[in-house]
C-alpha cells in the first residue's frame, strides 16, 4: 500500500501536456493556454480570455506502472452571484483509452462573476489542491488525465508510487477544431465526454479543442493561431456566438469567412477542412440576436431579444448562417476540394431536439453531446467522411 512518504513527485512539465497551444509558468506550476501568447495579447475581452484559458480537451499523457497517483494543482473555480456554486470540475483519468477513474480538487481561487452581461468579476486566492486517483490497474500503461474543461487548471506535480514519463507520440493524426461553448463543452459533466473528445476518441486522432464560450467569432487572430499550429485535420463550427452576440450584419460575416479560411490555407493550403454550421438552436433559428440571460422559469434559461423584421437589414439567424456558411464553401469548392461543408443540423436537428432538449436553450444536456460526438464520427470520420482514413493528408 502506498504512503506519503513513498511517493515519487514528479513537477509537470510541458512535455507531459497534449491539447495545448501554449503554457505559461506560473508562481505555482504550469497554466495551460489555448491561445499563443501573442493572441492572448489581442483578446478584447474577459469572455475570451478565461474561456481559452479553461483547458478544454487538455490532459496530462504520460507512461507508468503506479497505481496511486495523486495530481496537485491549483483550479480557478467560477461561481455567480446570487446563484448556488456549480460542483467542482472533474478529472477523468484514463487508461489505455478507457475512463477508469475520476477525481476532484478541493480548494483552489475563486472568480465571483457579480455581473452576468459584463462579466465583471472578483478574484479570491486559494489554496493548492489534489486530484486521488487510487487502486488503478497494475503494470505498465498509458495514462491520460483531462483536465476540468471549464475550470482555470494550474498543473503543479504528479505523485506516483513508481516513475512516470511522457507518454511516446503514438503517430496519430491531429485533429484541430475550434467552436463555440458547445465545442467548449457547456452543459458537459464531464471533459472526456464532450462532444469532440468523444468523436476524437471514435476517430482514433489527438485532439486540440479551439472551443471558446462565447466567442467563437471570426477572430482573425484565432485564425492565425490556426494557421500556425502543426494539423492534419481541421473543422470550424462557427455561427452560433456571431448570432448570439449580435457582433456582425450579413455584410461583414460572408467576408469574415472568407478571410478566416483564406488564413488557414496560408499555413494548411492543402489540409482536409471541414466547416459546420450550428446544431439546430430555436431560441436562434430565425430571431436575430442578442442574447440575453432569463431566470423567469426559476432556473438559467436564455431567449433571443432581437427582432426578426431586421434580418431585411442584414441582422443574423441561423438560417442565415447556414446559407450563407454553405454557399461560401460552393464557391471555394472548385478551387479548394478539400474544404467541405457539414450542416448542423445533422449533427443535432429536430428529432435529436424531441428526444434531448437544450436545457438552457441554448446548449446541449450530457446526453445531446454524446448524440453530436457520435453523429460527427459517423459523418466525418467514418465511411467515405472528410477525414476518413483514405482522405487524409497531412498539411
Amino acid at each position: 500500500m502506498s504512503t506519503e512518504q513513498n511517493l515519487i513527485t514528479t513537477p509537470v512539465t510541458a512535455d507531459f501536456l497534449r491539447g495545448h497551444l501554449d503554457v505559461e509558468e506560473t508562481a505555482h506550476g504550469l497554466l495551460p493556454h489555448r491561445l499563443p501568447a501573442w493572441a492572448r495579447r489581442q483578446i478584447p475581452d474577459d469572455l475570451l480570455a478565461v474561456a481559452e484559458a479553461q483547458p478544454s480537451g487538455v490532459r496530462l499523457a504520460f507512461r507508468t506502472s503506479a497505481t496511486t497517483i495523486r495530481l496537485e494543482t491549483l483550479p480557478t473555480k467560477r461561481v455567480y452571484r446570487g446563484f448556488p456554486p456549480p460542483p467542482d470540475g472533474i478529472y477523468d483519468l484514463l487508461v489505455d483509452g478507457r475512463l477508469t477513474a475520476q477525481a476532484t480538487v478541493d480548494g483552489g481561487n475563486l472568480r465571483t462573476i457579480t455581473d452576468m452581461q459584463t462579466q465583471t468579476a472578483e478574484f479570491t486566492p486559494g489554496p493548492v489542491g489534489t486530484a486521488h486517483f487510487t487502486d488503478l490497474p497494475t503494470g505498465e500503461k498509458d495514462i491520460e488525465i483531462w483536465l476540468p474543461h471549464a475550470e482555470i487548471t494550474e498543473v503543479i506535480a504528479l505523485r506516483t508510487d513508481a516513475p512516470v514519463e511522457p507518454a511516446p507520440d503514438k503517430g496519430r493524426r491531429v485533429w484541430l477544431h475550434h467552436g463555440s461553448s458547445i465545442s467548449h463543452g457547456s452543459n458537459a459533466v464531464f471533459p472526456s465526454t464532450i462532444w469532440p473528445a468523444l468523436a476524437a476518441s471514435a476517430g482514433d486522432v489527438e485532439l486540440i479543442n479551439l472551443g471558446f464560450g462565447g466567442s467563437a467569432l471570426v477572430d482573425p487572430f484565432t485564425a492565425r493561431a490556426m494557421r500556425d499550429t502543426p494539423a492534419d485535420l481541421i473543422s470550424l463550427k462557427l455561427g452560433i456566438n456571431v448570432v448570439n452576440s449580435d457582433a456582425m450584419r450579413l455584410r461583414a460575416f460572408a467576408p469574415a469567412i472568407h478571410g478566416f479560411l483564406d488564413t488557414i490555407r496560408e499555413g494548411h493550403p492543402t489540409t482536409p477542412l471541414l466547416l459546420v454550421s450550428p446544431i439546430l438552436c430555436p431560441t436562434h433559428e430565425n430571431t436575430p440576436g442578442p442574447l440575453m440571460p432569463d431566470l423567469s422559469s426559476g432556473t438559467l434559461k436564455f431567449k433571443a431579444t432581437g427582432d426578426p423584421a431586421e434580418t431585411a437589414a442584414g441582422r443574423l439567424t441561423l438560417t442565415i448562417v447556414r446559407d450563407v456558411l454553405a454557399d461560401t464553401v460552393k464557391q471555394r469548392a472548385a478551387e479548394d476540394p478539400n474544404l467541405h461543408y457539414l450542416d448542423g443540423l445533422d449533427l443535432y436537428g429536430e428529432s435529436d431536439h424531441d428526444e434531448f432538449p437544450l436545457p438552457d436553450a441554448i446548449h446541449p444536456s450530457p446526453e445531446g453531446h454524446r448524440r453530436i460526438g457520435k453523429n460527427f464520427a459517423k459523418l466525418v470520420f467514418a465511411n467515405n467522411g472528410p477525414f476518413a482514413i483514405t482522405t487524409g493528408c497531412p498539411g
